[in-house]
C-alpha cells in the first residue's frame, strides 16, 4: 500500500517538472536568426533637379544588421537595375525633366523574408540652373554713327550664347551680333546689350548691360528757333507738317549733326517755315516758281503740292513721299543757312542735299541729308 502511494507521488512530481519545463521552454525569446525584420521609412535627399544627384535614405530598420538594395522609380516605373549599389541616382537625362522619383529599399537577411518599403516621390525634375558670375557690358561711343561693341560676361561652362541689341528694352531688327552701329532711331534712346546663355536640359538664362544713351554727333552748340506759318488754301493736316518737319531738324542724319538744335516757337523765331497753297510760293518772290520749293529771306516755303506728291524725278527713283519731305526742308533750310545749289560729285554717288534733286539726279543717288563736306556753318562760324 504505501508503495503504491510513493510510485504516484513520483509521477505526479515528474508530470510537474515536465509541464514546468514545456512552459518555460514556451516562453523562451525566439533566436535572433528568427527575428522579423521591421521597416524604417525611406526617403530621398538631394535636389530633383537635371544634372543634379539623388540619393536614396534608407531610414532606421530592425534588427541593425539588415542588408540592403535600392530600384529608384520614375513617375512609378522602375529604371535601372534593383541593386546595393544604386544609393544615387544622377539625373543626366533630359526625359527625367518634369517627372518624379522615388526609391525603393528592400532589406534581406539570413532566415528573414525580404521586407520593401518605397520613399515619397520627389517633385518633378526641374531643368538645371545656368550660372553668371559677371554681366554684359557694352564699350564704345554711343554717339550717331559710331560702332558699339558688347562683351557677354562670365557664365558657366558648356553655354551657347546669344546676342541681341534693344532699343528702349525693344530688340533692334538684324542687331544680333557683338557689334552696333549706332543708328537715327537710337538717338535719345536707351541701348543695351542682351545675352541669352542655353544649355540642353537647363532653363535659359538671360542678362543685360547697364544701358547707355544714343547721343547726337555733336552737342548742342546753337540753338535755332522757328514758327510754323501757311499760305493759301491748305489741304494737308498741319499737325502732320509740324511733326514730320520736327522729326526733320531732330534726325542725326541732318543738320542736327553741326551741332544744331531746332526749337518750334509760336510766334517771332530766327526763320518761319511756310507750308504754301503752289500757286501763292512765287508770291514771296518772282524767283520762285509754282512747280517747286523756294527760300526768300527768312522764309522757308514748302510748296504744299511737292509736299503732297513729291517730284516727278524722285519719284523715277523710287523715293517715298517720306524721304521726300526730308529732302524739302533739308534743302531748303540749307538755304537759308546760306548754302546754294550744287551738282552731282560723280555718277553713282549719293547727292548732295543742296543739289536740285526735285529737278534730277545728273548721275547721283537721291539722298534726303546733308552729306558729311555739307556739315559746317558759315553764317555762324560754330
Amino acid at each position: 500500500m504505501g508503495s503504491t502511494i510513493m510510485r504516484r507521488s513520483v509521477r505526479a512530481v515528474i508530470a510537474l517538472v515536465i509541464t514546468v519545463l514545456a512552459a518555460s521552454l514556451l516562453a523562451a525569446p525566439a533566436s535572433a536568426a528568427d527575428e522579423a525584420i521591421v521597416p524604417g521609412t525611406p526617403t530621398v535627399s538631394g535636389r530633383a533637379q537635371y544634372d543634379g544627384t539623388l540619393t536614396a535614405v534608407p531610414g532606421a530598420w530592425t534588427p541593425g544588421d539588415v542588408t540592403f538594395s535600392y530600384q529608384w522609380l520614375r513617375d512609378g516605373a522602375p529604371v535601372g537595375s534593383d541593386s546595393p549599389a544604386n544609393v544615387t541616382r544622377r539625373l543626366t537625362s533630359t526625359n527625367d525633366i518634369g517627372r518624379t522619383y522615388a526609391v525603393r529599399v528592400t532589406a534581406t537577411r539570413d532566415g528573414s523574408a525580404p521586407v520593401a518599403a518605397t520613399s515619397a516621390r520627389t517633385r518633378p525634375v526641374a531643368k538645371g540652373t545656368i550660372t553668371r558670375t559677371a554681366r554684359p557690358k557694352i564699350s564704345g561711343s554711343p554717339r550717331y554713327g559710331h560702332r558699339l561693341t558688347g562683351t557677354s560676361g562670365s557664365w558657366s561652362r558648356g553655354v551657347r550664347l546669344e546676342y541681341r541689341w534693344l532699343r528702349n528694352d525693344k530688340p533692334i531688327s538684324g542687331a544680333t551680333g557683338r557689334h552696333h552701329t549706332v543708328g537715327p532711331s537710337d538717338v535719345g534712346a536707351k541701348i543695351r546689350f542682351r545675352v541669352k546663355a542655353k544649355r540642353t536640359g537647363y532653363s535659359t538664362a538671360t542678362a543685360r548691360s547697364t544701358a547707355v544713351t544714343g547721343q547726337h554727333v555733336r552737342s548742342v552748340r546753337k540753338v535755332v528757333t522757328y514758327r510754323v506759318a501757311t499760305r493759301g488754301s491748305i489741304s494737308t493736316s498741319l499737325t502732320t507738317f509740324k511733326r514730320q518737319a520736327q522729326e526733320t531738324y531732330d534726325d542725326p542724319r541732318g543738320w542736327r549733326a553741326m551741332g544744331v538744335r531746332f526749337k518750334r516757337v509760336s510766334k517771332g523765331g530766327d526763320f518761319t517755315l511756310v507750308l504754301s497753297q503752289a500757286s501763292k510760293v512765287p508770291s514771296f518772290s518772282s524767283g520762285c516758281s509754282s512747280t517747286y520749293s523756294c527760300r526768300v529771306g527768312r522764309n522757308v516755303i514748302i510748296n504744299q503740292t511737292r509736299w503732297l506728291k513729291a517730284s516727278p524725278a524722285w519719284k523715277s527713283r523710287k523715293g517715298s513721299v517720306r524721304s521726300y519731305r526730308h529732302l524739302v526742308v533739308n534743302h531748303e533750310t540749307g538755304h537759308w543757312f546760306g548754302r546754294g545749289h550744287v551738282g552731282c560729285g560723280g555718277k553713282g554717288q549719293a547727292a548732295p542735299v543742296m543739289q536740285q534733286q526735285s529737278k534730277g539726279l545728273g548721275g547721283c543717288t537721291i539722298n534726303p541729308w546733308p552729306k558729311k563736306n555739307e556739315l559746317h556753318a558759315p553764317r555762324y562760324g560754330w
